[in-house]
């Protein structure tokens, strides 16, 4: 079968580098467009580049925007990563070097040299995707199919402000462009990353029985995985990686719902909050296929292959 073709926007991140491992071990990666998001623009950068060099690949890296797109740069999530995004490890620098040409424009140009040929999967703030969309709408007409990892379809976000997920809260006017201009695109939200999180041992042992992928996934997730327990969030949340095996192999979702999906922009209480008009009563055009439940047995083999515990 042949491999898709994936095109990734991402902000690398912890969540990130799993979905960036599972993408080598299933998928053909054409480029790594950076967005900041889980931590500023040059951790996500080196990480990503850190990445690369740690996998053998020559995948372009190229950097894209530092802020939101009009206001000011929301709080990362360093708190939850570490201050470099990847645990605070410490890292030798990458040998891995970023791209001269800019994440939009890398966008654009791939899409036309291969149009209709790439997955688009966004597991970062959409910050990138809008500005492309912003200097030539007519990107969705060449894209395969767009997977975003964001919102928080019934409220439950992972943000300061209560209904709101963290891609789509970084930016929210972002996440209205991309939503607005594609026709459908499939989402998967936080809630589901919840319903689909790994049983802490049963991860362990994966990590135990993997290789070199392994070993930098243990180390750079201690953080994380400490805060979340620390608030009381269950299990090994993978969300990016669940889009990720979204975005790898669409027959993997078990139930989904098509709706009409947007974004509140001026909300005192709900800025960044993904609506979605589950009774169609709006009458607006539903883009969105929100992804509910996954098999979970596959998705977990499919993370065990990106960590090398089993082939």
């Amino acid at each position: 079968m042949t491999k898709p073709q994936l095109l990734i926007d991402t902000d690398p991140g912890v969540d990130d580098a799993l979905a960036i491992l599972m993408a080598y071990a299933h998928a053909d990666v054409v480029g790594l467009s950076i967005a900041a998001g889980n931590v500023g623009l040059g951790h996500t950068v080196r990480n990503a580049c850190t990445l690369v060099d740690l996998l053998g690949a020559d995948t372009p890296v190229f950097a894209g925007c530092a802020t939101p797109l009009v206001r000011a740069p929301s709080e990362d999530a360093a708190f939850v990563h570490g201050q470099d995004g990847f645990g605070d490890v410490g890292f030798p620098e990458p040998k891995a070097l970023q791209s001269n040409e800019s994440a939009a424009l890398a966008l654009l140009r791939l899409t036309r040299e291969r149009p209709g040929e790439l997955t688009l999967v966004a597991l970062a703030p959409l910050t990138n995707l809008a500005l492309a969309l912003r200097l030539d709408p007519t990107l969705p007409e060449r894209v395969a199919r767009l997977v975003v990892m964001g919102g928080a379809v019934t409220g439950h976000g992972n943000t300061g402000n209560v209904p709101a997920e963290f891609n789509v809260g970084f930016d929210p006017e972002a996440a209205h462009v991309v939503f607005d201009a594609f026709p459908e695109f499939d989402l998967v939200d936080w809630e589901a990353t919840l319903r689909h999180a790994f049983d802490e041992t049963q991860f362990d042992a994966w990590l135990q029985a993997g290789d070199q992928r392994a070993n930098l996934y243990g180390n750079i997730s201690r953080t994380a995985r400490a805060y979340n327990l620390k608030h009381a969030r269950r299990g090994v949340i993978a969300a990016d990686a669940l889009a990720m095996a979204v975005a790898i192999d669409p027959s993997i979702v078990t139930r989904s719902e098509t709706r009409a999906v947007a974004v509140e922009l001026d909300g005192r209480l709900t800025r960044g909050a993904t609506v979605v008009d589950w009774a169609g009563r709006l009458g607006r055009r539903a883009q969105a296929n929100i992804v509910l439940e996954v098999d979970q047995d596959r998705f977990a083999a499919m993370v065990r292959r990106a960590l090398g515990a089993e082939t």
